[in-house]
């Protein structure tokens, strides 16, 4: 009895892990070999590496807080915005040649995060931030119009992709039978 069960939990399994995607780090080099068109990025499904938080201190008169969640770190009112590790994304547009502006959550085309390729990190699209302080403080990010700190371990925050989706390419191919002459 215990055999069939054991048996069906396997099955399902390798059905499951055969369905999902196996992703992939974006890089400068898959980008630079497939050499895609702003419309085309908007096709490809990017996802995130690693989780991403996103904190403000709201000052004593805000209370307007949309989609953040309200903590207290060392007595002050926080907005924290989280966005997990395998969170779904698109691109939006391009600020620069060698940056992309990702956005994770609906709403809103302002609510993104910027992306770029880093030497220290093989060519991979890493998190971008305006300004990187140090271990302690982390990055300073622009996100929906408003400013934000994430810690420095988000600088490795990664676009991934499956790569096995963007390769493939339908190719519409029929074979010419030849013209005769008449007559």
């Amino acid at each position: 009895m215990k055999a069939p069960l054991l048996l069906l939990t396997l099955a399902t399994l390798l059905t499951i892990t055969a369905c999902s995607p196996k992703l992939t780090p974006f890089t400068q080099d898959l980008y630079d070999e497939q050499n895609w068109s702003d419309a085309e990025l908007k096709r490809i499904q990017f996802y995130l590496s690693e989780d991403i938080v996103l904190r403000r201190q709201i000052s004593r008169g805000s209370s307007e807080i949309s989609r953040g969640e309200i903590k207290i770190v060392d007595g002050k009112k926080v907005e924290e915005i989280v966005i997990k590790r395998g969170t779904p994304g698109v691109f939006i547009f391009r600020p620069k040649d060698d940056r992309f502006a990702v956005s994770f959550e609906g709403g809103s085309d302002d609510r993104f995060l910027v992306f770029g390729p880093s030497k220290r990190n093989r060519g991979r699209y890493t998190l971008r931030a305006r300004d990187w302080r140090n271990r302690r403080n982390g990055g300073e990010i622009t996100y929906d119009g408003r400013v934000y700190y994430t810690p420095s371990n988000s600088a490795y925050a990664t676009l991934m992709v499956d790569l096995k989706k963007i390769r493939s390419v339908k190719v519409k191919s029929r074979t010419a039978g030849g013209r005769k002459v008449r007559g």
